[in-house]
Order: C-alpha cells, then structure tokens, then sequence
C-alpha cells in the first residue's frame, strides 16, 4: 500500500530586523577536476576542488557572504539548502525560479541570512544534476552565550552519504531524459565521498572516523544523494538523534536511522565498545514496485585509538531495502525538543487549506523516437497534476518587471481529480499530466495547512518534498486516502518535529520560493512548483 504524508507543518515567525555584524566571506570556485573512483578517473564538477566542498562554519544569526565563481563548463546555481533568508530570496539558488543562472566565466556574490536555524544544514547545486558532485555541509554553532541541549561533544564531524557514477553525470541527466526511462542506477553509494571497503579499488581511500574509548561525537549526517532513502547505522552502537534540519529535537536513542534526500541528522556517538574497528555502512530504501535500485553499501571505519589487533569490521544491522515500517518507524518517532529555551509554537489558525497529490506521470513518447517508459510512453511528475515546466527567465524577474506571459497563477489548490489515490489498480488515463508553468499565489501572513497525498499512478513511492525559504512542523502522516475527518484527530500539535522537507503548515515571508521533491529525478521530470509573494523593490537583474 503507497505511503501518504499528511504532514502538516508550521514555520517559524521571521526576526523582523537583523542584527549588524561584520559579514564573513567565502569564496567559491566552481571547476572540473579529476578524481578517480571504482578503478577509473574522470572530470567531475568541484568547488575549490574538493569533493565533497568545502564546510561553511556560522554561529546562529550571522549573514555570509559567498563569491561565486563559475569556471566550469555549465551554468550554474548554489541553493542553501534549508536557509530561511529572511527577505531575501534573490540568493537562494534555484535556476530561473528566483535567479538566471551563472553562465560559464560568470560570477554572483550571494548573500546567505541566517536566523532562527541552529544545528546541521548543507549547500549543493540547484540547476541540473550538477549536485552529484557540487555539495557541502553547512554547520550553525549557537549563539555566544548559549550552548548546545545535550552533553558537549568531544568533536563533531560531518558524514555525507552520496553517490557515485563512472559515466559522467551529465550524460546520465541527458541520457534518460531523452529516452524517457529511469535513469542510470549510481555504481555506489559514498560516505564523505569514499565507496568504502566493499566496493573495487576503493579500501585504501575508505573514510575513518578515529576516537577515543569514552569520548563522546557529533556526527552531522547529511543525505546528498541524488535518489534515494538510506538507512544508516553503526556496528554494535547505539547513536542518539538529537537534531533534524537545523532544529533540536528530543533525544532518540536507534540501532539505525532513515534519512531522505536533503535531510540532516544529527547523532550523538558514545565511543563505549572494546576498541577495535566497526563499520558505520548505509544502503537504499526502496519502496517502489519494480524500480531498479543501487543495491549495494557503502562503509567507512570507526576505528578506535590504542594499541591492540584490530578483528575484521563487520557490517552493522540495516532494515532490508523495502522495509517500510522501518522507515516510518523511524521519521515517526521524531519529536521537537519544546522545551523553554527552544519552545514549539503551532499555529492552528489556519487560513488557506491545500491539498497537493504527488505523482509519478507518463507523457506520449514524441514521433520517431524510441522511449523506455512503461509501455513506451515517457516518464514524469507532477503536483496537482501539473508537470512544472521551467520558464526562460525566471520568475522573480518576470514579476518584478511585470513580463506577461512567463508564468501563470492558477495552481490549483485541491487535485484537479479526486479518485482512489492509493488503490492498486488506477486508469491509464489518470497518468496524464499538464505540462504548465504556475505558481501558488498566497496572501502575505497566511497560515496555510498543506497536506500531501502520494498516489499510485505508475509507480508509487516516496517524495521527500523540500520547501525552500521555511523550516515547518510535521504533525501527521499515514497510510492510504487521507480523511479529512479522522487524521486531523491524530495530529500531533504539541512537539512535532520541525524539518524542511514535506508537507506545510507554515507563516509565510515576502518573497518567492520554491517547493519540489529531492528525488532528482522527480524534480527533472516536473514535480516542483513555486510559491509566490511579493518581492521587494531591490531586485537584481538576471
């Protein structure tokens, strides 16, 4: 049976005026250069060239600024992936929603504003599949004068759980969207950009985490990977969840988590085990019927510090690859710390009620090509049946400057079609979708409730939905048909977690975002749409 999300969220209410600070600078160089991975090197898109790029280190309220230099051979955007940026969304990266990209030989100072975020955020591409390899970890210390709601680690590291491909992952993008299909399956998954042990010339190079018996660690693990679900764990410990998206939450102590595509988690490791070498390993959650999957692991070593005879690491317990239950199991039992220093405020006076279906779509293959989606047809998605198709500038310009005719403002807010959304067998002729550029136009102030509803048209399976410009409260989520009579009964109002990913309940900001799934190949193939208010009078030109 498809997963729903009925996750309903709320945002945080935005500080109003922003402390003066002097700003801290980064810059960044984006640039091809060579790495070799699998026995095999090739070109792959940096920053400064590493990989994965570099960390961003603020203290909680600060403003950054980051010079952006495209030297590569592709346009080019940096999205700072759960940033709320108050006021300001002209820097927050996607292409041709709230900027035109850099073109090659170009550069774009961004301005990132942080407020209410503390805790574990990252930054990756936003046009293309050029994230694959253009990613980083973005670490928000508190504020002078405050400190963290747990135990002070002894160190704190950031884990990134990526993928890899030996073709270059442009010819993946070009290839499957042309064909129509699913693309090209990664040749591994990566821990901080290493396949680990399991994988053909890969166990020099495997990543080590080194500590010491006692001592206790952050880990600050991000999901970069371009397509799936993976759970994470560690050999014979325990770790303790004690943040999610830049915000706290209660401490949970797991043998393993789940976490999406754009998700942070972090984990609190207490190196409490006979010293030796354990492998911390990640692998795919899968739960599509019939979807071909990378099924491999990825490792890095835990590696104790002293003098002793290391036995053979084993691997850690991992759900199996269609575990359900053991993924729900997991998000469900996040919960916001709500406590007096970080109090949970939901707000239940609602005043826009959405509804948005999420679905995987086919489109006719065009004449005199060959497609290798189900029947022969083309595959894609959409929200509310709209398959969202970029614009040639984007959408903050084209309503500055009053453009007709780049976007239009009738996105629905309920399916257009109501059915059995999760029955076993739907219609062919559901699977057809709009191919529209429209936004959701919402008054400013609005306290909006949005629910998502999978479907099982073509193929159903999870979208990890991110909502640029805003964090919100996950106060419920399901199985089936959501009732809109029984479910809001089970919402959970008091500590629900607060995440950027999936469905909304949220006080909205001046300023134009963007909505769509982390699932790239959902996003390429039309499941995003834009969420428009009112831009302020200092636009940039494209």
């Amino acid at each position: 049976m498809k997963v729903f999300f009925s996750q309903i969220l709320g945002l945080l209410l935005f500080v109003a005026v922003l402390p003066c600070k002097a700003l801290i600078n980064y810059t960044f160089i984006v640039k091809e250069t060579p790495y070799t991975r699998l026995c095999s090197t090739k070109n792959i898109l940096t920053v400064n060239g590493q990989f994965p790029g570099p960390t961003l280190y603020v203290t909680k309220g600060e403003t950054v600024i980051v010079d952006v230099y495209n030297k590569g051979s592709y346009n080019i955007t940096i999205h700072w992936h759960g940033v709320k940026m108050p006021r300001y969304p002209w820097s927050d990266g996607p292409e041709y929603v709230t900027q035109c990209p850099i073109q090659p030989g170009g550069k774009f100072s961004q301005k990132i504003i942080f407020s209410s975020e503390e805790g574990t955020l990252w930054w990756h591409a936003h046009s293309d599949w050029s994230r694959a390899t253009v990613h980083g970890a973005i670490i928000i210390y508190p504020k002078k004068g405050t400190s963290y709601p747990f135990p002070k680690p002894n160190a704190e590291v950031p884990i990134l759980l990526g993928e890899w491909w030996k073709k270059d992952i442009m010819e993946v993008l070009t290839e499957f969207v042309q064909n129509g299909g699913d693309p090209q399956i990664s040749d591994a998954f990566t821990i901080n950009g290493q396949p680990g042990d399991l994988y053909p010339c890969s166990k020099p190079e495997t990543f080590k985490l080194l500590v010491d018996y006692g001592k206790m660690y952050l880990l600050r693990i991000i999901n970069v990977d371009m397509q799936d679900i993976l759970f994470f764990s560690i050999a014979k410990h325990q770790i303790t969840v004690v943040g999610t998206d830049a915000s706290y939450t209660k401490p949970l102590a797991r043998d393993y988590i789940a976490i999406s595509p754009g998700q942070t988690i972090d984990v609190l490791l207490e190196a409490n085990q006979s010293p030796d070498h354990y492998y911390m390993a990640a692998r795919a959650y899968s739960s599509a019927k019939g979807v071909e999957y990378d099924n491999t692991t990825t490792t890095a070593v835990v590696q104790y510090n002293g003098n002793y005879t290391p036995s053979p690491p084993s691997l850690p317990f991992l759900p199996g690859y269609n575990d359900t239950n053991a993924s729900v199991n997991f998000t469900g039992s996040l919960r916001s710390l709500a406590n007096k220093d970080h109090p949970v405020d939901v707000p239940t006076n609602i005043t826009t009620q959405l509804i948005f279906t999420v679905s995987m779509n086919t489109f006719p293959c065009p004449l005199n090509r060959t497609c290798k989606g189900p029947n022969g047809t083309m595959l894609a998605a959409s929200v509310n049946n709209i398959s969202f198709v970029n614009p040639k500038i984007d959408v903050l310009e084209a309503y500055y400057y009053q453009i007709n005719g780049v976007f239009g403002t009738r996105f629905p807010s309920f399916p257009p079609y109501v059915f059995n959304f999760t029955a076993e067998y739907l219609s062919l002729l559901l699977e057809l979708p709009n191919r529209w550029t429209e936004v959701k136009v919402l008054d400013y102030d609005s306290v909006v409730e949005l629910v998502f509803q999978g479907t099982n048209l073509v193929a159903g399976t999870d979208h990890p939905i991110h909502l640029h410009g805003y964090s919100f409260y996950v106060v419920g989520w399901g199985f089936g048909n959501f009732n809109k009579d029984k479910d809001p009964l089970g919402y959970n109002l008091v500590d629900p977690p607060l995440q950027n990913t999936i469905a909304v309940r949220k006080w909205l900001d001046h300023r134009v975002w963007l909505m769509h799934c982390h699932i790239e190949r959902h996003f390429t193939w039309g499941m995003d749409m834009v969420q428009l208010l009112p831009p302020p009078p200092d636009m940039p030109p494209c």
